[in-house]
């Protein structure tokens, strides 16, 4: 059973998105379950099978046994990018996920950035699998998605945390999990002032795990990824488990980093 006005937003940063599985199964023991999700890049691909209804035990196992070939394989086709992220479409079906996404349990959100506008797109229709690929569309690694006369790049160019699309979906309460800053290093929309904004804002947590020393693009940091962030949730939320009583104008400060071991 959800948790009525509950909106999670899982932010981008590759293999450190595991953190993210950490975060849900916290919730998931305090008796907490998003209504609404919204992710970007890797936050998209976690959030979409919780969205799904996969189940927090073969999300983790599928976590676990993940390899990059499952989300890109390298080619030699023209294109702007090396590896084919078509690949996800194989991987997303051999596990049942080849969906729309307005048929999902939960109302779902994937982030995405017009490349000629630069503006956020949040993709809540339409192929599931097709929003996953424009999301993850990290410029120079994965190739752009063509959506509607759209060509959509990676979200976190715009909103490395989606706090405002989840907002959008509707949420009155907004659990945050930030694995990586945003993308100032590429000037195509900077956006971190307004992020940061985003994230003192009434009724909205920000849970940060302990990843300085994980490989965002390791495997094998998995497991202590995920630990990390089953750590900085409960350090974070503390005692919570009822978001109600915090009451509509509660302010929740978001937490300092703490540590994954």
């Amino acid at each position: 059973m959800t948790t009525p006005g509950l909106g999670i937003a899982l932010g981008g940063g590759a293999v450190l998105g595991a953190a993210h599985l950490g975060v849900l199964q916290e919730l998931q023991a305090r008796g907490l379950q998003p209504e609404f999700v919204a992710g970007t890049s890797v936050g998209a691909l976690v959030g979409a099978g919780y969205a799904a209804g996969l189940g927090l035990d073969l999300i983790e196992t599928l976590t676990l046994d993940a390899r990059w070939a499952d989300f890109g394989q390298l080619t030699l086709a023209p294109r702007l990018g090396i590896l084919d992220s078509t690949a996800l479409e194989r991987t997303a079906a051999r596990i049942g996920m080849d969906l729309s996404i307005e048929d999902l349990p939960l109302t779902f959100g994937a982030v995405t950035t017009d490349l000629l506008t630069r503006e956020e797109v949040v993709m809540t229709s339409g192929s599931l699998t097709r929003a996953l690929r424009a999301s993850i569309a990290i410029p120079g690694l994965f190739p752009p998605v063509t959506d509607n006369g759209r060509i959509l790049i990676d979200g976190g160019l715009v909103a490395n945390l989606p706090i405002s699309a989840v907002r959008g979906l509707g949420a009155r309460w907004v659990i945050a999990v930030r694995v990586r800053p945003e993308w100032e290093c590429l000037p195509i929309a900077p956006t971190a002032d307004k992020i940061a904004h985003l994230e003192t804002e009434p009724n909205t947590i920000v849970i940060r795990p302990r990843v300085d020393d994980l490989s965002m693009w390791r495997m094998t940091d998995v497991p202590q990824l995920i630990e990390a962030g089953r750590d900085a949730a409960r350090a974070t939320l503390g005692e919570l488990h009822d978001f109600e009583s915090l009451g509509r104008d509660a302010v929740v400060v978001a937490s300092p980093t703490v540590r994954g071991d």
